[in-house]
């Protein structure tokens, strides 16, 4: 049997990039399923010279101090709660340690659009290209939802486009729970400072984080929810995250109904 080729360098990086490996986290490579212990070294041997001792990566070691999950929960509830703008809560994310997604991230992706809009759009967390632009949705998927909310009638200037997690998780993993818990405080704060009329969730995650629901997207997008910020109870509807519907079209039928739900709500009919 021939063997297969040998992939040359550009084939390698070309599917590492594809694969979402675009960043590197640590000049030293880590063993993974080793001593998973924080604290734990790897010795290692070289021809160069004698054994050596190196730190396992982790994200508390590349950002100095991460506090412990509950404090960081804490500390963001906190901050949050006394932001009195968006512009404020903005210069607080840009300040605020208690993450370690910041510490691997390019730049803070707060949102786009314009707060003063009806309709407010809440994805997962940014992409690749969202981290280098240091706005939401402006990837392949953005170019979607703008396309989605020109069809019925809207655009960045009438729409406000926000994440729940403001940083990009590298190599756009899924964000882990405690991560989401830390930054729910901030997106809930920026929900509430925006004030729409109609809250969008787009794809699962922001919709079971910030809807209270754990049923899948297939079972909530095209419902009304009531979305309640403490002070207002805001309409709220699910429906697909436009990055599922690049990968399935088929799905787009069931999209645009839901965007005319919403059409229909702006417009002030009583939503069903």
């Amino acid at each position: 049997m021939t063997p297969d080729p040998v992939p040359t360098l550009k084939q390698l990086l070309a599917f590492y990039l594809e694969a979402g490996v675009d960043c590197a986290l640590s000049e030293e490579p880590v063993n993974r399923v080793a001593d998973p212990n924080p604290a734990a070294a790897l010795a290692q041997t070289t021809p160069a010279g004698p054994a050596r001792t190196v730190a396992l990566a982790t994200p508390a070691a590349r950002s100095g101090s991460v506090l412990p999950p509950e404090a960081a929960i804490a500390t963001a509830r906190e901050a949050a709660r006394t932001a009195p703008s968006l512009d404020a809560l903005r210069t607080l994310l840009e300040n605020f340690d208690g993450c370690a997604l910041k510490s691997t991230a390019t730049r803070l992706v707060f949102a786009d659009g314009n707060p003063q809009a009806r309709v407010m759009f809440v994805g997962e967390a940014p992409g690749r290209d969202e981290d280098i632009q240091g706005l939401p949705f402006v990837g392949r998927s953005g170019q979607l939802l703008d396309r989605m909310i020109a069809a019925i009638g809207l655009d960045r200037s009438k729409a406000y486009i926000a994440n729940v997690i403001p940083w990009r998780p590298p190599g756009n993993r899924t964000p882990t729970p405690q991560e989401t818990q830390i930054c729910l405080p901030f997106i809930q704060r920026q929900i509430e400072l925006v004030n729409p009329d109609v809250l969008v969730t787009l794809g699962n995650p922001s919709t079971q984080t910030l809807l209270s629901t754990r049923e899948g997207i297939m079972k909530t997008r095209g419902k009304w929810f009531d979305y309640d910020t403490g002070t207002r109870m805001i309409r709220a509807m699910a429906t697909f995250h436009p990055a599922y519907l690049l990968r399935s079209p088929s799905y787009k039928r069931m999209s645009w109904q839901d965007l005319r739900a919403i059409a229909r709500a702006l417009a002030g009919a009583t939503p069903t």
